[in-house]
Formats: C-alpha cells, sequence, structure tokens
C-alpha cells in the first residue's frame, strides 16, 4: 500500500510511518523544508497555501493520504497572530490536500484527516461525548469544526474521508505528558485547577492502531473520536501518574496561575475537558490494546 503523510515529521506523524514501514507499506512524506536527497522516508517538498502545485504528483496513485500537518496548540500563548497561525497552518494544509485529491488519477481511497477532540468545546459538566456530540463555541470548537469542514469535500472525489478526534497521547517520546511529569520529579505534582475536569486520553500505540484500522476497513468513515474507552478526571489522572512515577500527587496548580500564564489557551487545553468515548470504534469492533490508565501509563512508561 502507498501513503503520503502531511506531517510525517511530527510526534504521530513519525509513529504513524514506523508501523507503516513494518508492515511493508511504502511511505511518502510532504514537507515543508527542502526534501533530503537519502533519508529513511521519500520526501516532496510542498506549499500548503490552499492551493495545488508540482508536489501533487505524489498524490497520483497513493491509495491513502493522511493529514497530520498544523502547528502545535500548545507551543505558545495564543495571540491573535499565533491563533491565525493555528487556523492556516491546518484549513491551508487540508485545502490543498483536498484539491490534490480531487484532481489526482487515479485517486486515493481514503483520506485520514487529523482533528482533535476540542472540537466539543472545553466543557465542565460530566455529559458523556460520542461523535455525533455538537461541535463547540469556543476557539477549538470552532477551529476544529472548520477543519474538519476543510476535508468534507474528500468525500465527493469519491474518498473515504475519516477524521481522527485525537486526545491526549500517552508517549514519552514528546507530547503533553513529558512536561506533565516534570512536577512529579521533584515531588511536587498535583492535579490542575479544580482537578474536576475530564482527560481523554489514548496510548500512541492504541493511537496508531487505530488509524491502520480505520484504513483497513472500508466501513468506517467519518468522525473517530481517537480516545480510550476511559476517559478520567484530572485528579484521577494526577493520582494514576504519580503511582506509575512513585511519587506523590498532592499539589494542585492553581487555575488563576494557569490563566495568568497561558491566557485563553488554559481554559481550552487544562482547566476545560471533554468525557469523550470512542463510541464509533468500539461498535464497529476495534479493541484497544490499554483502556485502563494505570496499565497505560505503565506501558508507556516501561513499567509493565
Amino acid at each position: 500500500m502507498d501513503v503520503v503523510i502531511a506531517g510525517g515529521t511530527g510526534l504521530l506523524g513519525t509513529a504513524l510511518t514506523r508501523r507503516l514501514l513494518a508492515r511493508g507499506d511504502r511511505v511518502v512524506h510532504l514537507t515543508r523544508r527542502r526534501a533530503r536527497t537519502g533519508a529513511p522516508v521519500p520526501a516532496v517538498t510542498w506549499t500548503p497555501d490552499g492551493s495545488v502545485g508540482p508536489w501533487a504528483g505524489a498524490v497520483e496513485g497513493a491509495d491513502v493520504v493522511v493529514n497530520l500537518a498544523g502547528a502545535g496548540l500548545a507551543d505558545r500563548r495564543w495571540t491573535p497572530t499565533r491563533k491565525a497561525l493555528l487556523r492556516s497552518s491546518r484549513i491551508d494544509s487540508t485545502r490543498s490536500l483536498v484539491a490534490a485529491l480531487r484532481t489526482a488519477r487515479p485517486r486515493p481511497r481514503v483520506f485520514v484527516q487529523g482533528s482533535g477532540i476540542g472540537i466539543y468545546g472545553a466543557r465542565l459538566d460530566d455529559e458523556i461525548l460520542t461523535e455525533q456530540a455538537p461541535a463547540g463555541s469556543d476557539f477549538l470548537g470552532r477551529l476544529a469544526a472548520e477543519w474538519e469542514a476543510a476535508a468534507a469535500p474528500a468525500d465527493e472525489a469519491p474518498c473515504r474521508l475519516v477524521l481522527m478526534r485525537t486526545g491526549l497521547v500517552l508517549t514519552t517520546e514528546g507530547g503533553a505528558l513529558k512536561p506533565m511529569m516534570r512536577p512529579f520529579r521533584f515531588f511536587v505534582g498535583g492535579p490542575i485547577g479544580s482537578g474536576a475536569q475530564w482527560m481523554p486520553w489514548i496510548t500512541i500505540d492504541d493511537w496508531v492502531s487505530l488509524v491502520l484500522w480505520a484504513i483497513d476497513t472500508p466501513v468506517v468513515a467519518g468522525p473517530i473520536n481517537a480516545s480510550a474507552p476511559n476517559p478520567v478526571r484530572n485528579r484521577e489522572f494526577a493520582a494514576a501518574l504519580g503511582r506509575a512515577l512513585r511519587r506523590p500527587s498532592l499539589m494542585p496548580v492553581p487555575g488563576i496561575a494557569l490563566r495568568l500564564l497561558f491566557g485563553e489557551m488554559a481554559d481550552a487545553l487544562l482547566l476545560g475537558g471533554q468525557r469523550a468515548v470512542p463510541s464509533k470504534a468500539l461498535e464497529a469492533g476495534f479493541t484497544f490494546a490499554h483502556a485502563e490508565l494505570d496499565a497505560a501509563l505503565a506501558h508507556v512508561l516501561g513499567r509493565r
């Protein structure tokens, strides 16, 4: 199988590439930087500005296109300039890929589009959120909804469209877990804010398995909550992480301090949450290798 990945050198893209190659698939990366000759994975330089360029030839004859491109949500404070970049890096890359899909001959049969659990908005209630829940009205909710809408024309190509609404990815290779672990190393770890907010999480191994399953299962289409079946409250997550690291989890981080440090981003990414469950994946027969948080953290931290 031939797979083209935009964002293939990021955290998720690297893990997905590794598994695809291990099972014998051929992978090409789309990269904003100049493609290096002799790299382990062939790469094509692209300019994801919403239009199609010479790079679109990489899409010709591919079986699957995966879009994981987008600036990091938690990398910097959300100034108006940063929010504009978060939007353009997602929407423009998606529009470019969809335009390439629609003109490709032959066309790829599957388009896997990145998205986020944040589409449901930062919630403080206990509502269980399946893929049928409406989008939120905050910045993240609007951003993810617009991101998915930009991918929608792929369905008309025709091309089977899968929208991966990813939760907190557990891995020590990067992402949110490493900075979350740091206070615990110094015995000052604990819940964030009230600790009552829900955290939808997934191990990186299960995330990759879910993407591969979605690619290989013809009946799977539309949004998929890419999170484990058992989301937990933040205080439960802090306690589980403390147990995994053999550290206490008694030092809460005040919400007011986070708002002063991070502004709007604090409420969206740290103080709010979503009680999201992978309803569609479970109903279609996907089995999570790590469905319980304690076992998942033990696996990720190498303490099986």
